[in-house]
């Protein structure tokens, strides 16, 4: 179990726009959307059904990321 940096504030992360090359926003961890309780559950809880099948094990914490500009979003897999 890691820590993530960017979740504890340690690290900013930033993340261009694959489409229009625009910066993009970050929006805080992609789990925090998925229904109203998610946000309240513990992380590694969430990581065992969130999709991505090696998160939990490789120490990674999808954040998601969403263009202003162009509407655009992406997944980035922050390493704990």
């Amino acid at each position: 179990m890691g820590m993530c940096p960017v979740c504890n504030g340690f690290e900013v992360v930033q993340a261009l726009c694959r489409d229009c090359g625009s910066k993009m926003e970050h929006e805080g961890r992609e789990a925090e959307y998925y229904d109203d309780y998610s946000p309240y559950m513990p992380i590694d809880l969430m990581k065992l059904e969130d999709g991505y099948p090696a998160d939990f094990k490789d120490g990674e914490c999808p954040h998601l990321f969403a263009c202003r500009n162009c509407g655009t979003s992406k997944v980035v897999m922050i390493k704990e």
